[in-house]
């Protein structure tokens, strides 16, 4: 039987052990949630906003995009004033104090649309930092709203697409409209078998030497019969360049041309001499007394 003394001192070293547990089990949670180091000094600086925007406490402030701290409380300020209606308590890495300048601004940022909210503090240029209990000046957070909302907006109308996109394959896997009906109807499936089939067939008869196709594409006595057309063609045109026949010398002979121009220049004159009433011709053409004595002697006869 173990004595009181040896009980107590076990008890104890349990109880140490349980204690030393937690211990580690409260600091790894910290470094799980936390966004620093456990033995990071940090200050405390300020900052006021219009609006919350669904900011939380614990959320993370990054300076630059760089996480330098976390959001110690969001509060109504008691301010009146429209753009100092919340206020926002950080705490910051005592170190990064020097990283950030008095002229700095900070904002409500958001990794996406639907993203958790974080502060983001825009490094300024002046060489002079803030000090701890300092306030950021904010930018106003109706910017970030209207881009909320803009991609609210986008997600319903992305929305609308699916749906309707789930509307039209919904018809089809009914078979309803075209699409429908050549992926369920059977008589339309068996007709386009038949189509391919029929295609097949005439593709394999041009394979062949079989009907004018085949024989065009692998009989000689075309392909030659062709050729010498070519040739003759070739033969035609090389008459016609060195003036060789009627239409060769038409195209090269110079004093046919003149003649067939002079023919067409007379022809002119003539045809000039008609309308104006000139000669014979003319005045039958155009004498009314010519045409009254013939229609008179037409009528005698």
């Amino acid at each position: 039987m173990a004595s009181p003394h040896k009980k107590g001192w076990a008890q104890l070293r349990v109880g140490l052990m349980a204690v030393a547990a937690l211990v580690i089990l409260g600091v790894l949670i910290f470094l799980l949630t936390g966004t620093g180091s456990l033995f990071t000094q940090r200050s405390v600086v300020y900052t006021y906003l219009s609006d919350s925007a669904a900011l939380a406490p614990s959320s993370p402030v990054r300076i630059n995009g760089i996480v330098s701290g976390k959001v110690e409380n969001v509060e109504l300020s008691g301010e009146t004033a429209p753009r100092r209606i919340i206020k926002v308590t950080m705490e910051i890495d005592s170190d990064k104090l020097k990283q950030i300048p008095v002229d700095s601004v900070a904002a409500i940022s958001a990794e996406n649309v639907l993203g958790a909210k974080f502060i983001n503090i825009r490094k300024g240029q002046s060489r002079v930092t803030i000090q701890p209990g300092a306030e950021v000046q904010a930018l106003d957070t109706t910017d970030f709203d209207e881009v909320i909302q803009q991609g609210s907006t986008l997600l319903a109308s992305l929305q609308l697409i699916l749906k309707r996109v789930d509307a039209i394959v919904s018809l089809v896997e009914v078979g309803k409209g075209s699409i429908g009906k050549l992926l369920v109807d059977e008589e339309l499936y068996n007709r386009l078998l038949a189509v391919v089939a029929e295609g097949q067939k005439i593709t394999k008869a041009m394979s062949g030497t079989q009907g004018t196709i085949g024989k065009l594409l692998y009989t000689d006595e075309i392909y030659t019969d062709v050729r010498g057309s070519l040739q003759r063609m070739d033969t035609l045109l090389v008459g016609l360049q060195e003036g060789q026949g009627t239409a060769g010398k038409l195209l090269k002979d110079e004093a046919m041309y003149t003649e067939l121009r002079g023919s067409v220049t007379e022809l002119r004159t003539l045809i000039a001499d008609l309308n104006a009433g000139k000669g014979t011709a003319g005045k039958l053409l155009k004498s009314e007394e010519l045409h009254d004595q013939l229609r008179t002697s037409m009528g005698k006869i």
